[in-house]
């Protein structure tokens, strides 16, 4: 299974939290994670994706692989969101989407289609 990861930016952590209870009662189980950190370090990033329920049956050394290549290879990106994260306070989160290509592929497929 092929996977991706990406930051998708800075959140109050009860708008966070309260996404994350209306995906859980809105969707089955989807290949898509949306992971959250205080912190814009890879330590915590990976922490986050570690989190993720098991039940999954992804390959967690990949996922995690996945989130270090992103890193490696996206320093400007990674320095811009340590600094909004910064800017936006304690009371924030970085939030960041995992997923396998395919779950994503067919996630936003639904969106476009709910767009027509």
């Amino acid at each position: 299974m092929k996977y991706t990861f990406d930051i998708l930016g800075v959140s109050p952590i009860l708008y966070f939290f309260n996404q994350q209870q209306e995906r859980k009662e809105q969707q089955s189980q989807t290949g898509v994670e949306y992971v959250a950190a205080y912190k814009c370090t890879l330590d915590a990033l990976i922490q986050s994706v570690e989190n993720i329920p098991n039940y999954r049956g992804w390959d967690l050394d990949a996922v995690i692989d996945t989130v270090v290549n992103f890193w490696v290879n996206n320093s400007d990106s990674i320095k811009y969101w340590k600094e909004r994260l910064k800017d936006a306070g304690s009371e924030n989160l970085l939030i960041g989407r995992v997923a396998n290509v395919k779950s994503l592929r067919a996630e936003f497929e639904t969106l476009l289609d709910k767009n027509r």
